[in-house]
């Protein structure tokens, strides 16, 4: 390991991955996105935006058997995802390559197409470090991420978005028409806090009505008030114990 990475654990030390140590750093929305995505062994699964490859790995941790593809635009982080990848010993094409012109591999169709897009609007306030800013501020528009990630998926094929839960409007906007059965599961950080994230899936040409799940809760209590994580059970089984999500 160089001194520019760390090595950290997921999915209660299943899967280790090395991370910028400065620059953005993933945490538990990709564990939470990849337990979100309901693939079956032999799926094809494609990631836009990947960063290090959290997600997508630990969906092949949960899930064995699958293809794996990806891409990832900085070609730094992209470097590590396909090191993770070799080091916990998993298959996965991993592209460089931007959202807006993905190479002609990737132009097939998926059973899942899942991305965590960047979080904050074109406009808001740069972060000091340049790999942490290209993660983190829009750049291509919430509807671009949308529209390519269901051109990517096959029919009656899924999906999966993590974003903030005050972009849930544009993100429905951009999904009606081409997709439906949409299911919502807003993620609260305690009981009684309104959700500041939501997990979204949509299938491809589906019909089916729109449902808003109940909230789940990350964390025990009303605050946190000692050393170590307060993971609700329901939360330690996805970020801990490698359990897939239940959309009910």
């Amino acid at each position: 390991m160089t001194d520019d990475t760390t090595l950290d654990v997921f999915l209660g030390g299943r899967l280790r991955i090395r991370q910028p140590r400065t620059g953005y750093r993933a945490a538990t929305d990709p564990i939470l996105l990849a337990a979100a995505v309901g693939a079956r062994a032999g799926d094809s699964i494609l990631e836009l935006g990947c960063g290090v490859g959290v997600a997508l790995l630990a969906l092949a941790t949960r899930v064995p058997d699958l293809r794996l593809c990806a891409v990832e635009r900085q070609a730094a982080y992209a470097d590590l995802a396909r090191l993770n990848a070799r080091e916990n010993g998993i298959v996965a094409e991993i592209e460089t390559a931007d959202l807006m012109a993905l190479p002609s591999g990737l132009r097939v169709g998926f059973d899942h197409v899942l991305a965590n897009p960047p979080y904050y609007r074109a406009g808001s306030p740069a972060a000091q470090d340049a790999g942490r800013d290209a993660a983190l501020r829009e750049e291509t528009p919430l509807s671009d991420w949308v529209g390519q990630g269901l051109k990517r998926v096959k029919p009656g094929g899924y999906l999966t978005l993590i974003h903030l839960a005050e972009r849930l409007p544009a993100l429905l906007a951009a999904l009606d028409g081409p997709a439906g059965a949409i299911a919502v599961r807003p993620l609260a950080p305690r009981a009684e806090r309104q959700a500041g994230r939501v997990l979204i899936q949509a299938r491809k040409g589906a019909k089916g009505p729109f449902r808003l799940l109940p909230p789940l809760v990350l964390h025990l209590g009303a605050a946190h008030r000692a050393d170590g994580d307060d993971f609700s059970p329901a939360a330690q089984a996805l970020l801990r114990d490698a359990r897939g999500l239940d959309w009910g």
